[in-house]
């Protein structure tokens, strides 16, 4: 049996930009996506903490270390700059492997930077 689990989770980033008139995704500063093990094109689950908005899209790769998250196209109406986010992505695998599967979960700082 497969199970689905939570792969990476980037927890509390700032939105940087909304763009309605991009094709669609999210846009992510490639230094998070590397950290948080992310992929290019990967489906994300988006959480707003500002105002409950939930959805899910995919990811585009941002400069290395500009701390952009921009949401695209016409997720961008369910965000405002500065609104707070938790993005997560999930993995597929059998229970006996999710038992002892590490997500990768990072914490940016509030310039969307990693720690040092």
């Amino acid at each position: 049996m497969n199970i689905e689990i939570v792969k990476s989770k980037i927890h509390r980033v700032k939105v940087t930009g909304a763009d309605l008139n991009y094709i669609g995704s999210i846009t992510i500063d490639m230094d998070l996506m590397e950290a948080a093990n992310i992929i290019e094109g990967e489906k994300i689950h988006v959480v707003n903490n500002n105002n409950g908005e939930r959805f899910v899209t995919y990811v585009i790769p941002g400069s290395k270390g500009s701390g952009e998250i921009t949401v695209n196209g016409a997720a961008a109406r369910k965000v405002n700059i500065g609104d707070i986010l938790i993005l997560l992505t999930y993995a597929s695998m059998d229970i006996e492997d999710a038992k002892t599967f590490k997500p990768s979960i990072i914490f940016p700082n509030e310039e969307n930077n990693l720690l040092s």
